[in-house]
């Protein structure tokens, strides 16, 4: 079982970008963002978020920013929302106990920000956009000293996909350019199928993305308010799984 999200782009500033790229706005909206959140046990409970971004065209493919992912990167970095950024906001109740007898309900929420090349950050935001310092606090294990960090299952794939013209298996031209990532963050199971992070009850979800092309930052969601503002909670979906 999963929950899969379709990302759009925001179209604000659609014409600006396009003409700035020098593409096409249709290939612009083209660009196909998918997201599908699990819940897996192994090695270990987690929330699992996949994302998988196509490209229509190659003009689109050769201004993407996306760096190759590396080990060596990986650990807790800063502001990656100022180029390309895969990122999920969550909210929830509070929890007080495990046992689900008592939830705080609260304005609170949860933002994760990761780069293709390994590098990732979690936050704690206590109502919107609150607090309004940068960088925002990161978000702790339950101790309080330990910074909740998530688990990679890195898969590169930059190549172009090709389709046939229904008469051959030979492809004949380059459908769009693919790049994914997936990356899981711990969970603690409760009663009646529930899930938290941290003390956090997951209620609601709102993965997004911001490609970098260029100069220009795209920004992706499910659904977007105008200007795009990815902290409105009123665009998020509630958590389904």
């Amino acid at each position: 079982m999963n929950q899969s999200f379709e990302l759009s782009i925001a179209t604000n500033l659609l014409e600006d970008d396009a003409k700035q790229l020098g593409v096409p706005i249709d290939d612009l909206r083209h660009i196909s963002i998918t997201v599908t959140a699990n819940i897996v046990r192994q090695p270990a409970l987690q929330l699992q978020l996949s994302y998988q971004i196509d490209l229509p065209s190659q003009a689109i493919a050769d201004q993407l920013v996306w760096s190759t992912w590396q080990s060596a990167q990986v650990g807790f970095a800063d502001y990656l929302w100022q180029e390309t950024c895969l990122e999920c906001f969550i909210t929830g109740s509070t929890i007080i106990n495990k046992e689900l007898k008592s939830l705080n309900h609260t304005e609170s929420y949860i933002e994760i920000n990761v780069s293709s090349d390994g590098r990732y950050a979690l936050y704690k935001f206590e109502s919107y956009r609150n607090p309004t310092t940068l960088p925002p606090p990161p978000l702790y294990q339950a101790n309080g000293r330990t910074r909740i960090a998530i688990d990679w299952a890195c898969n590169d794939r930059q190549q172009p996909i090709s389709f046939t013209d229904g008469m051959s298996t030979t492809p004949v031209m380059p459908l769009s350019y693919h790049h994914e990532r997936r990356f899981g963050i711990d969970l603690i199971e409760l009663p009646n199928q529930k899930y938290a992070i941290a003390d956090m009850l997951i209620e609601q979800i709102h993965p997004c993305v911001i490609l970098q092309l260029g100069e220009r930052s795209l920004y992706f969601a499910p659904d977007h308010a105008s200007p795009p503002d990815f902290h409105n909670q009123d665009y998020w979906s509630n958590f389904a799984l």
